[in-house]
């Protein structure tokens, strides 16, 4: 089984593998996984970094590892102006929810009462699948956390 301790941001290194995963699993310190190309790969990163959509894992082998986003079930609710998405905006993160956040659209893991909040403020719902990047939270040191989870010794 492969393993990875280390994660990039990037590198001038061809790209191994892949693995697609789903925001859950992204969350995840610990993980085992098959990768897109079949390899059993055992990831283990610091806790309370998400993996993030686009950074690479290197195995102790050397091996790079790129961290793809699955599509997954989402409410998008999308405002035609900004003072309806600076508003569901502060409501939704008022509720604690973990959300991505775009250009006049907001989107949450669905959840019928925040769909009907938003569409209260004026906006609409798309349900369509698609890859759940939310924001890691405000007192992140880091985008791409370089760091190790296990010594040298």
């Amino acid at each position: 089984m492969l393993q990875a301790f280390e994660r990039l941001s990037h590198s001038h290194s061809p790209i191994d593998d892949s693995v697609t995963l789903d925001q859950d699993t992204r969350k995840k310190a610990r993980i085992k996984i098959s990768t897109d190309q079949g390899q059993t790969l055992g990831i283990f990163m610091q806790r309370g970094h998400p993996l993030l959509v686009g950074e690479l894992l290197k195995t102790e082998c050397g091996l790079l590892i790129e961290v793809k986003g699955k599509a997954e079930d989402v409410s998008t609710a999308i405002a035609t102006d900004w003072m309806d998405f600076s508003r569901i905006c502060y409501h939704l993160g008022n509720r604690h929810t973990s959300l991505q956040i775009g250009e006049l659209w907001v989107r949450f893991k669905p959840d019928h009462v925040l769909e009907e909040l938003a569409k209260n403020y004026g906006l609409s719902i798309d349900r369509t699948a698609a890859v759940f990047e939310p924001e890691n939270g405000a007192y992140g040191s880091q985008k791409y956390p370089h760091s190790h989870s296990h010594s040298h010794d």
